[in-house]
């Protein structure tokens, strides 16, 4: 978890990041960009406010991380704040040959130092790198001459932040502790400020086993189950139930406790274990054995537990528990479902 309260803004550089591909231009500001106590407050709401996740990255290299060029210049800012332009114009030049797409807009790029921000209960600085693309048209209301007079701006909203990253000054030997915000690109296009730009990945926490845990346990029941096994929709629903209800009990994941008290059936839970290699090989991910449970990255996974059976194309049950109450069978008029229940809402 972070918070920034009591975060500061020390100092700030800002570059105009075009598009490399069409041609538009690179700018740099000649110095650190001087900013009133009023300006710096709202410049915080701007930067920050977007950043209520708790999820978390760490840059990386495939190679080496001392070839990760954010790395290197952020770490070059942690270790004298005093060349925080210099490293800014360089941070800019490598968002500049990331801006290849054609789809990617041009924008105000902001390197950013702050001080105090609390991540994981320890007070840190940070080097933020915020990126404005889209403009909001502002009216303003004059009134001369004993009349009101309209003129129109074009300016940034400060309530919506396109791209961010906060790279705080924590486990730097890992690729620090690293927030990331997109908020327009959704497209190919997108890849270009986490990929190619940050060169991120997931940081190993509670919040990214958590995230894996659930997502490996729905995909073995929608997925993998139904394949090897002779399994009902209720049947599943029932185990993506029993699964979240796991989660939301434990404070604690334990992969032989889930495996014993929610797939139950031996041969199942040995499917299960085989699965977990494949999914973690495909994803590129490890699934600690055991870890604590985040219960933000239980709040947000659960809401891709789809569990509702569709009947033909206009009928739907939806089974939030008790699968006992629910019995499926066929007769002489075809496929049925029966449903009990003790009261009527």
């Amino acid at each position: 978890m972070h918070y920034f309260d009591h975060a500061n803004i020390m100092s700030i550089a800002i570059s105009q990041v075009g598009n490399k591909t069409n041609n538009e231009s690179l700018l740099h500001s000649k110095t650190i960009v001087s900013c009133s106590e009023t300006i710096k407050e709202s410049l915080i709401e701007y930067f920050l406010s977007q950043f209520k996740t708790e999820e978390y990255y760490q840059l990386f290299h495939e190679v080496s991380l001392s070839i990760n060029e954010v790395f290197v210049y952020v770490s070059k800012i942690f270790d004298d704040p005093d060349t925080l332009h210099e490293q800014s114009v360089n941070l800019a030049k490598h968002l500049y040959d990331q801006s290849t797409h054609p789809k990617i807009k041009g924008g105000e790029f902001y390197t950013v130092y702050f001080r105090d921000c609390i991540v994981d209960g320890d007070t840190v600085d940070a080097v933020g790198l915020f990126k404005s693309e889209n403009k909001d048209t502002f009216l303003r209301v004059l009134h001369e001459g004993g009349n009101f007079n309209l003129e129109s701006e074009q300016g940034i909203n400060i309530k919506k932040l396109d791209k961010g990253c906060l790279i705080f000054n924590k486990e730097r030997e890992n690729g620090y502790v690293v927030a990331v915000v997109d908020n327009t690109n959704r497209g190919i296009e997108a890849q270009y400020w986490m990929d190619d730009f940050l060169h991120v990945r997931q940081r190993k926490d509670g919040y990214a086993n958590t995230q894996n845990a659930m997502a490996l346990a729905k995909n073995f029941v929608t997925k993998a189950l139904p394949e090897q096994f002779e399994v009902s929709k209720a049947d599943q629903i029932d185990l993506l139930n029993r699964s979240l209800e796991f989660f939301k009990e434990n404070d604690t994941f334990e992969m032989e406790e889930f495996a014993n008290e929610v797939i139950e059936q031996p041969e199942v839970i040995e499917s299960f274990r085989q699965y977990k290699r494949s999914f973690e090989e495909e994803n590129d991910v490890v699934i600690d054995d055991s870890f604590d449970i985040s219960d933000y990255a239980f709040r947000r996974q659960q809401r891709s537990y789809k569990r509702v059976i569709r009947l033909d194309r206009k009928i739907q049950i939806i089974i939030d528990g008790n699968r006992d109450h629910v019995e499926q069978g066929e007769d002489e008029r075809g496929k049925y479902y029966k449903v009990y229940y003790s009261e009527e809402e």
